[in-house]
């Protein structure tokens, strides 16, 4: 019997006893209101009336229930065994099985890989799509700076060709510190002078005879035409990260 189940009994027994003093002291005050003094014998007390009998008896019923439902109780807690494995509330053995309760961890494994494996795809699709709209807000900020970048070259020439000296190299500091913020962010020229004509990176405007200004050279006529190359570049080209943002302007000889 554990320490759980022999309080349990105490309390029984406790309970019983006072049901059965309660019982006395109640026997008692009946006797002491029928004339019956304390220490006088039964004999000596005035007759009862068959009230004051049938009163008795139903005390000295009332304490045999009382002592005989204690003593089912306490019986009835002695022979309970201290752990029956029985659930209280339902009488059915408590049985777990092992199988069901193995695949419902791995069921949850799984969906909690499944929802790191979801959560990490959208991290990096979510870098992704920012590095792309930084990106595309970069590239429309730097094509509308492009026409100041062409003025600053116009400007260039023309204070150049007119000789007034003493404005260049503001216009040259102004457009290189220009320059230079943009090719931070990944902006460079297309050098196009010179070069051999590229459709992908030129834009040919005006073209001259491949003899125009050219020395005739022996067997120039044998080999062939001669491969279209760039003469002079009418406005500036540039590429912004790799990509080609504007092909420059230029004049071919072909």
């Amino acid at each position: 019997m554990t320490s759980q189940d022999a309080a349990a009994s105490a309390g029984r027994r406790e309970a019983r006893d006072t049901a059965v003093d309660d019982l006395e002291a109640t026997a008692t005050a009946r006797r002491a209101h029928a004339g019956e003094r304390p220490g006088e014998s039964p004999a000596d007390a005035p007759p009862q009336s068959d009230a004051d009998g049938d009163d008795g008896r139903e005390r000295a019923g009332d304490v045999a229930r009382a002592e005989a439902h204690a003593g089912i109780s306490e019986q009835d807690g002695d022979d309970m065994p201290a752990d029956s494995g029985v659930d209280g509330e339902t009488g059915a053995a408590g049985d777990v099985d092992v199988e069901t309760v193995i695949a419902e961890r791995d069921e949850y494994l799984d969906a909690l890989r499944r929802m790191q494996a979801e959560f990490d795809n959208f991290r990096k699709r979510t870098a992704r799509q920012q590095s792309e709209t930084f990106d595309r807000a970069v590239e429309t900020v730097v094509e509308r700076l492009l026409p100041a970048l062409d003025a600053l070259d116009l400007a260039l020439a023309h204070v150049g060709s007119a000789g007034s000296g003493e404005l260049e190299p503001a216009f040259v500091q102004i457009g290189s510190l220009l320059r230079d913020i943009l090719a931070k962010e990944g902006l460079e020229r297309i050098d196009a002078d010179g070069v051999a004509f590229d459709p992908t990176v030129h834009d040919a405007v005006a073209h001259v005879p491949a003899d125009e200004g050219q020395p005739e050279q022996d067997g120039a006529s044998e080999a062939g035409p001669a491969e279209p190359a760039v003469v002079e570049t009418l406005r500036a080209g540039y590429r912004l990260k790799g990509r080609v943002l504007r092909p420059a302007m230029v004049k071919v000889r072909a």
